[in-house]
């Protein structure tokens, strides 16, 4: 199964990720990090990259079985220890107000062999490490993106009844679609037009201004405080120098901060979560005064454990986002086990450290200034997918009125 004019599209997804995504400008330094079998389209937004006056693009490749050996056999206190070139790396390319442009392609359950306790030392020692990567990003000081790429073994676990290379095109043709690529579209009119759709919603709320948001389904029923002065964002953010950029692509959501110090109830996942190789499916939250007391899985539960033990924060929400039911990626009827295109078919809420720019002024503050505002802040920022065709959502105004956002899956 070949898709005609496979380079074209590919090369149209390539100049999208440069001009759009990252916005690149002139002098601009970018790193890519990508597993090795990306080598063609790295190339193609390397080439895109520079066409638009990029400084230098860094590449840093990853390789998941490699990642996975290391894992299964180095002792804990390689686990748990970076080396310290690593976090002086890190602070120097944010030093440089390097852009950032991940690519998703790897096997998401890749690795589920590994002893979870090892996997969640690797990771916890990972983001320490990386900080300051993680900061500038959350606080939008340099611009970011994360975009998906056809990775053999995730194809064939999205297209299980396919054959390798079937399965493989498969899921570039759906990354193509979800991304408003064809060979006849002027893609950057279509993203601005999209960009805009979801503006007008970010606006709405932000008029609003509701208390909190009440969430209520056949799986779930959960009550999240919003934080103080928040604020709505949708597609687009700017970065420190004041330029456009959109973090995901695809994107379907509007979102916003709540208070980690209010949240009560009961909450169900409704696709699979992939974090750090692993897959976690059936995730039932618990809330009280905030913090998770109790959480449930049927598979990966260790994994969310350890997750949810991270730091304080990890007990607590970062991100609320509404995404409706009816929405492209959703009506494909399609898993893809990866949270950035299935968070884009599903209302989802985030584990983790909030964005500074979902409250007003957010990047100007310390972290305890953000926090006393109900910010909550985390090692971590993990989103998981709740969303339903029976969802309910109200808005709770400041007053203590009802009204409705969502019904039935979809905007009231």
């Amino acid at each position: 199964m070949a898709i005609k004019h496979f380079n074209q599209l590919l090369n149209k997804y390539a100049d999208l990720i440069a001009q759009v995504g990252i916005n690149v400008k002139p002098g601009q330094d970018i790193i890519i990090y990508a597993e090795i079998d990306q080598a063609d389209l790295v190339h193609r937004i390397m080439s895109a990259a520079y066409k638009l006056g990029a400084n230098q693009v860094i590449v840093e490749w990853k390789d998941t079985i490699l990642q996975r050996e290391f894992l299964k056999h180095a002792d804990q206190a390689t686990l748990s220890n970076m080396p310290a070139w690593f976090s002086v790396r890190a602070e120097s390319l944010m030093a440089n107000h390097t852009s950032r442009i991940s690519i998703v392609s790897s096997d998401p359950d890749g690795f589920s062999d590994v002893p979870s306790d090892r996997v969640s030392l690797y990771e916890q020692a990972y983001q320490r490490a990386n900080s300051a990567v993680r900061q500038a990003a959350m606080n939008n000081d340099v611009s970011w993106l994360v975009v998906a790429a056809a990775g053999k073994e995730w194809a064939q676990k999205v297209f299980a009844d396919l054959s390798a290379d079937d399965a493989t095109a498969k899921l570039w043709q759906e990354i193509f679609n979800i991304n408003r690529i064809s060979l006849e579209n002027d893609v950057v009119a279509d993203w601005q037009a999209h960009i805009n759709t979801l503006n007008k919603k970010a606006d709405w709320l932000n008029k609003q201004n509701f208390k909190a948001l009440h969430y209520h389904s056949a799986k779930t029923d959960l009550t999240i405080g919003l934080a103080e002065d928040h604020v709505w964002e949708a597609a687009e953010s700017f970065n420190k120098a004041g330029n456009r950029f959109v973090p995901n692509m695809p994107t379907e959501e509007v979102f916003t901060s709540p208070d980690y110090r209010h949240i009560t109830g009961t909450v169900q996942s409704t696709k699979p979560l992939s974090y750090a190789g692993v897959l976690i499916t059936d995730i039932k939250l618990t809330f009280e005064d905030g913090h998770v007391i109790a959480a449930d899985a049927t598979n990966g539960l260790e994994t969310l454990q350890q997750l949810i033990k991270t730091d304080a924060g990890a007990a607590s929400l970062g991100e609320v986002s509404l995404v409706p039911h009816d929405s492209p990626i959703s009506n494909s009827n399609i898993v893809f086990y990866t949270t950035l295109i299935d968070e884009n078919a599903s209302d989802h809420l985030a584990l983790g450290a909030a964005y500074p720019s979902n409250i007003k002024n957010g990047t100007q503050m310390s972290v305890a200034e953000r926090q006393a505002k109900g910010q909550n802040d985390s090692l971590v920022h993990v989103d998981f997918m709740i969303g339903s065709s029976d969802m309910a959502i109200d808005g709770i105004s400041q007053d203590g009125h009802l009204v409705p956002v969502f019904r039935n899956g979809n905007w009231a």
